[in-house]
């Protein structure tokens, strides 16, 4: 559904409703093998096994990943003409092996009435796929030992929340069933009747519509300056994500909405002090990217003592003495970041990257995987997009594009699949799955199998239901054009370093600290600086009223009747996130049997 109608695109909020909905199937279809052939019947840990890989494989294959990089590699061949002058430009920078450039394997690409299974698409595809899928793998792996290192202090010393495992870990619970709660049943059945009705309205317009999951923009109530720069602001109600609210610390839902309208509120001052001209201002993105990458400095920093202890234990100590509860041994950990970082800037360098652009590229983009990943085990945050402001982006704004060679550029180019934005980042999923296999009592090495497994799977899986998909339907060129338009005004226009851009960015990161510091000293401090981080982006333009309300809920139950009343109320909320999933799975799937685009509750 994602990739032929653009909806239901469910890796881009953390919490990934098509494998929420797999999993609630697999426990009612365990239901009946408990009963009837008991022999057969999945125990809890393969439950949350599957429902970990499945969150792996759907991110990979997801609408930040796979579904922008298939349509990126025949894309600069495909559509080169003398007028964008592609062919001089950067074409003969790509490297072999990376892209498509045999027009008979890609025009039946985009044209579609046509079938990848013969034998010059297979072959045509086949290096392509190899390569960016070991790309991919090594990624992922790398990944996966930085949270062999960290996993302790935060899951086990630090013993941080992950909010967003408490719904599988409910679900699979017998010992106190989810689905025995009356309040679960109650908001389960308004949040699937919400999108049962909002599906009808879509196929027959009679049927009214209720007000959720549709965007209503208010900026025409602020027609004059200087409020009318406040720009899009959409109101919308969303059950799940006030359910996702409830479950997040009390400051960081006040921090999501508070500053998204501190945001709003810059921009109104900016037009008053004259300065709307400016279109960036207040350089939210800038201020983001820097919040995120303090993020991760922060994290690291917090960890340095258990860090520093892993590296000499993996350095210096025998693996047979480390302590067996860990998915992997230090040692090896270390060996797998290693070879994975060698690797990365072997592939790099055969693309004729200059190396130090390459090592401030992994740099920075594993400084965000850390700081996403830490963000998400503390607070359970529905989203970190960033959209449009990974490295490549912030590295050529800031420093200038005459700072790096073609090659460096159109590298750039091929590495936007995962940098578009960042909600889909593995790398927290990955660590949510260590966490669950301990909660579940999972022997935490033979669930780092089923993840090591799942990422080439996934990513092979994922290539081939795009190409089998789009030589059916065709296609129109999608990510593909941004991407290389892209690149082509980076080589056209040449730019030189922003002090502007880097202000910004610096700004973000200070603020970030002062934030962090100001929150270690002041207890009652109601202001996060993962609010402050998240709030710029473009999701919290949609979710930032369901907040609100999840915000006013949670603050007002709490006053009123304590922890003991928020934890007997979770429940409720827990269904308003299950029954929104469960109608919202079964309308793209209804789209997937149809053919025909269908309610998408996230829209």
């Amino acid at each position: 559904m994602s990739l032929m109608f653009g909806g239901g695109e469910s890796a881009t909020i953390n919490l990934i409703y098509n494998v929420v909905f797999t999993l609630l199937i697999l426990i009612s279809g365990n239901l009946v093998l408990r009963r009837y052939w008991p022999q057969f019947a999945l125990q809890r840990s393969e439950l949350l096994t599957i429902y970990v890989m499945l969150n792996i494989a759907s991110v990979i294959a997801g609408h930040f990943i796979l579904q922008i990089l298939v349509p990126t590699l025949p894309h600069a061949f495909r559509f080169a003409t003398p007028e964008n002058e592609w062919s001089v430009l950067f074409n003969q920078y790509i490297p072999n092996g990376l892209a498509i450039t045999n027009p008979k394997v890609f025009d039946d690409f985009y044209s579609g009435n046509s079938t990848l299974y013969t034998q010059e698409h297979i072959q045509g595809w086949l290096k392509p796929v190899l390569v960016w899928s070991v790309f991919l793998s090594t990624l992922l792996l790398l990944m996966a030992g930085i949270n062999a290192l960290l996993r302790k202090q935060w899951t086990e010393q630090e013993k941080l929340s992950y909010p967003l495992i408490q719904l599988p870990l409910e679900m699979t619970n017998v010992s106190r069933s989810l689905f025995r709660n009356r309040l679960m049943w109650i908001s389960f059945t308004i949040a699937f009747g919400i999108n049962l009705l909002n599906g009808f309205h879509l196929l027959i317009p009679s049927i009214p519509r209720v007000i959720s999951g549709q965007q209503y923009d208010i900026n025409h109530l602020f027609s004059q300056k200087p409020y009318s720069a406040i720009g899009w602001t959409p109101v919308s109600i969303y059950p799940f994500a006030i359910g996702i609210a409830f479950l997040m610390p009390l400051d960081l839902s006040f921090s999501c909405w508070g500053f998204y309208i501190w945001w709003k509120l810059q921009k109104i001052a900016g037009s008053a002090l004259g300065i709307s001209g400016i279109p960036q201002f207040p350089y939210a993105d800038e201020q983001s990217f820097g919040a995120y990458i303090s993020l991760g400095l922060i994290a690291l920093w917090l960890t340095k003592k258990n860090l520093w202890h892993a590296i000499q234990q993996g350095l210096f100590n025998n693996p047979t003495t480390e302590n067996n509860t860990e998915p992997i041994f230090y040692r090896w950990a270390l060996g797998l970041i290693c070879i994975s970082t060698i690797l990365l800037l072997g592939f790099c360098l055969y693309a004729q990257m200059s190396l130090w652009v390459a090592i401030c590229f992994f740099v920075l983009f594993f400084l965000l995987s850390i700081g996403f990943t830490r963000i998400r085990a503390e607070s359970g945050i529905l989203f970190h997009d960033l959209h449009f402001t990974g490295p490549d982006a912030v590295m050529v704004k800031t420093l200038g594009t005459r700072r790096f060679t073609t090659s460096d550029l159109t590298m750039f180019s091929f590495f936007f699949f995962f940098n578009r934005a960042h909600t889909s980042n593995p790398m927290p999923h990955q660590l949510e799955g260590f966490k669950i296999a301990e909660r579940a009592e999972i022997s935490a090495s033979k669930f780092l199998i089923a993840i090591l497994i799942t990422i080439p799977v996934a990513s092979l899986a994922g290539f081939w239901a795009y190409l089998h998909g789009v030589y059916q339907f065709g296609s129109n060129g999608s990510f593909g054009w941004g991407v290389f338009n892209r690149l082509s005004r980076w080589i056209n226009t040449p730019t030189d370093f922003d002090s502007v851009s880097t202000m910004f960015v610096l700004l973000g990161m200070i603020n970030t600290i002062l934030l962090a510091i100001i929150r270690w000293k002041i207890i009652w401090w109601p202001l996060s600086p993962i609010g402050y981080a998240i709030s710029g982006s473009y999701t919290m333009n949609i979710f930032w009223l369901s907040f609100l309300i999840g915000w006013i809920i949670k603050g007002v139950l709490i006053q009123q009747g304590g922890l003991k009343v928020h934890r007997r109320i979770q429940p409720l909320f827990l269904g308003l996130i299950l029954g929104e999933f469960t109608m919202g799975s079964l309308w793209s799937l209804i789209s997937v049997i149809t053919g025909k685009p269908m309610y998408d509750f996230i829209d």
